[in-house]
């Protein structure tokens, strides 16, 4: 009985390959040659170590992004930077480079990185002054910080920088 199933699947077998033999044109076998010839190719360069451990960090990648919903935002910011540069003229393009291009001359100076890390010590040293100071003192006290030279320099000096940034008079 088993070698009557072995041969009737056989048999089917045959008749199989000969239908589908039949029914593929040409055309549809080289295709699916060359089908068949680029998935062994992916498949021969998964033997590569750093190939594999690379897909397999996107696919881990992948998968975070998906459960916190990082990728339908990610897919959206693609969609937003393809909609954005559909939507710009070569007039804007052109603009926006003189733009980046004025900003880059004017802000990536010795001066200004200078002036920033200055910014950043002065910000972190008032922030630690203040911090120890406990806020008491009243009315009486105000009146005393202000009648004290560096108070009022400290505060001629803010109100003639925002007099210069409101009129722009800025060199």
């Amino acid at each position: 009985m088993v070698n009557g199933q072995l041969g009737n699947a056989a048999n089917e077998a045959e008749r199989l390959f000969t239908a589908v033999s039949d029914a593929l044109s040409d055309q549809m076998v080289e295709r699916l040659a060359t089908t068949a010839g680029n998935a062994l190719e992916i498949v021969d360069k998964l033997n590569d170590e750093d190939t594999r451990d690379a897909i397999l960090t996107l696919i881990d990648e992948l998968t975070v992004l998906h459960r916190s919903d990082g990728l339908i935002k990610a897919f959206e910011m693609i969609h937003m930077i393809n909609a954005i540069r559909n939507a710009m003229t070569d007039q804007m393009v052109e603009r926006l480079a003189g733009f980046l291009e004025h900003m880059m001359t004017n802000l990536a100076t010795e001066e200004m990185a200078d002036l920033a890390h200055d910014a950043q010590v002065a910000l972190r040293d008032a922030r630690d002054e203040s911090a120890n100071d406990d806020g008491r003192g009243g009315l009486m006290s105000a009146v005393r910080l202000l009648s004290q030279p560096e108070t009022q320099r400290s505060l001629k000096f803010l109100l003639s920088f925002a007099e210069k940034l409101r009129n722009g008079d800025v060199r």
